[in-house]
C-alpha cells in the first residue's frame, strides 16, 4: 500500500477534472487510467456529480434482459443490472419452464412505509404511549400538511402504532407513523413527517426524542409471487424432490438459508439496481424479514400440489419507487423502466418478486441436478479468458478449451492462450 495523506482540503469543491488531477498525483495513475475515468458511459458527468459527493468517475455494470417472463398474464422483458455470470440466464430458463403453466401470479400488501420516533428519558412509558395514541388526529393533520402532493395522489398518513420496548438504556417509547407513499420509495416523505412530529411528542410527554427515521423492515409493503412448474417441464419427479430437499435444508439451517436467500437477491437486487432504486434498503428489509420469527430462514416456500407439480411462492418486503432519486435522474434507469412497461411502484415490486422466485427455482434446480458450478463456470470461463488477456474470438476459444478440460483457472487460461 502506498503512503499518502488523505486530508485534501476543498476536494469537494473541485470539479471532476480537478479531483482526477489530485488522484493522478497521489495514486500514481497513468494517462490510460485517467482517460478511462473520464469516460462516464451513459451517465453524463454533470448528473453523476450531483447524485453523490466527490465524484471522479462512474463504474458501468452490465444490464441484461430476462426473457420468457410472464407476470399476471402479461409478457414482459426484465432489465437486470449485475456483474455475476449466469444470473440473467437462470431467470430466463426458470421463466421458460413455468411459462406454459401461466408464469407468475403476483400481489402486493400495499405501499405503506414506517417512520420511527424514539422517545427516551421517561419514567412512565405506558402512560406516554396512551398519551401519544390520543393525538392521532392531530398527528394525521401534521403529517399530511408535510406533503400535500402525496395527499393529492391518494397517499399520506394512515395510522400510528406506539410500542414500549425495554433496552439497556431503559424503557423507550417508539412511535410508528404508517404512511402510504404511493409510487415513491418514501424515505424522504416519512423522515420529514417524523422530524416535524418529534418536538410535539417531547411536549406531550416531557421526554427526549433522539432518532426519527424510517424503518427498512417494510413489512407493510410485501410483494408476493407464486408459480407452478410441472414435473414434465423440469425433468421428472426426481428433480422435483431434489429441489424440495434443497429447500427443506435452507428452511432448517441458517448457514444454507443465507446462501439460498443470496441467490434470491441475485435476481431481486439486479432489477432494483437497473431501475435506480436502493439495493441496500431492499436487501436489509429482505434479510430482516427472513428472521422475523426469531430464526433466519428462507424467503421462499416450495411445495407439491395435488397434481404432483412443484409450486413455489415468495413474500418479500420491497420498498421501491418510480419517482425521486436516481430513478428519475439516471438516464438508464428511466430507459429500463420504459422497457419494463410498468406504471406504478406496486407493479415494479411485483415483477421484482417474480424475478426473485425465478432465480431461486433456477438455483435450487441446478443444485439438485448438475450442481451449481456447471452452468456458472461455463459462463465464468469467458471472464477468466478475458482476465488472461484473450480478445475477440480468442475469448470463446480459451473458454471452451477450459470447459473441455474441466478446469477454469487463470493459469490454465494463460497456457491455452499461449498455445493459441
Amino acid at each position: 500500500m502506498h503512503e499518502l495523506n488523505s486530508r485534501i482540503a476543498g476536494f469537494h469543491k473541485l470539479g471532476i477534472q480537478g479531483r482526477l488531477d489530485i488522484l493522478k498525483t497521489k495514486c500514481n495513475l497513468d494517462s490510460t487510467a485517467i482517460t478511462g475515468m473520464l469516460n462516464t458511459g451513459n451517465l453524463p458527468p454533470e448528473t453523476a456529480d450531483h447524485l453523490i459527493e466527490n465524484v471522479v468517475t462512474t463504474m458501468n455494470i452490465p444490464v441484461g434482459i430476462a426473457t420468457n417472463m410472464k407476470v399476471d398474464g402479461h409478457d414482459i422483458l426484465v432489465p437486470m443490472a449485475t456483474e455475476e455470470s449466469s444470473v440473467v440466464a437462470a431467470v430466463c430458463n426458470a421463466a421458460r419452464q413455468c411459462y406454459d403453466t401461466g408464469g407468475f401470479a403476483t400481489s402486493m400488501s400495499g405501499s405503506h412505509m414506517i417512520a420511527q420516533i424514539q422517545l427516551v428519558n421517561i419514567t412512565n412509558p405506558h402512560f406516554c404511549r396512551i398519551t401519544i395514541l390520543e393525538k392521532k388526529e392531530q398527528i394525521k393533520k401534521l403529517c399530511d400538511d408535510c406533503d400535500p402532493v402525496l395527499l393529492s395522489l391518494g397517499g399520506g398518513f394512515q395510522d400510528i402504532e406506539v410500542r414500549v420496548i425495554d433496552s439497556a438504556s431503559g424503557p423507550m417509547v417508539i412511535t410508528h407513523l404508517i404512511v402510504d407513499t404511493r409510487d415513491a420509495m418514501g424515505a424522504n416523505a416519512v423522515n420529514t413527517m417524523a422530524e416535524q412530529l418529534a418536538p410535539l411528542i417531547e411536549q406531550w410527554t416531557g421526554g427526549k426524542v433522539y432518532l426519527r427515521i424510517l424503518s427498512n423492515l417494510a413489512d407493510r409493503r410485501l410483494a408476493r409471487a407464486r408459480a407452478t412448474w410441472t414435473c414434465e417441464a423440469i425433468g421428472g419427479t426426481a428433480v422435483r424432490d431434489g429441489i424440495l430437499s434443497a429447500y427443506h435444508f435452507a428452511e432448517s439451517d441458517p448457514y444454507r438459508a443465507a446462501t439460498h436467500n443470496k441467490g434470491i437477491m441475485n435476481g431481486v437486487s439486479a432489477v432494483v439496481l437497473a431501475t435506480g432504486n436502493d439495493t441496500r434498503a431492499v436487501e436489509a428489509g429482505a434479510h430482516a424479514y427472513a428472521a422475523r420469527n426469531g430464526r433466519y430462514a428462507s424467503l421462499t416456500h416450495w411445495e407439491i400440489n395435488a397434481s404432483g407439480d412443484l409450486v413455489g411462492s415468495i413474500e418479500i418486503p420491497l420498498a421501491v419507487g418510480l419517482v425521486g432519486g436516481a430513478t428519475k435522474l439516471h438516464p438508464m434507469a428511466k430507459t429500463n423502466l420504459q422497457i419494463l412497461g410498468i406504471n406504478t411502484a406496486q407493479q415494479l415490486a411485483r415483477v421484482i418478486a417474480a424475478t426473485g422466485l425465478a432465480q431461486n427455482f433456477a438455483a435450487l434446480k441446478a443444485l439438485a441436478t448438475t450442481g451449481i458450478q456447471k452452468g456458472h463456470m461455463a459462463l465464468h470461463a469467458q471472464n477468466v479468458a478475458m482476465m488472461a488477456g484473450a480478445v475477440g474470438q480468442q475469448i470463446h476459444q480459451v473458454a471452451n478449451a477450459m470447459i473441455a478440460q474441466g478446469t477454469v483457472r487463470i493459469d490454465v487460461a494463460h497456457q491455452i492462450l499461449q498455445d493459441l
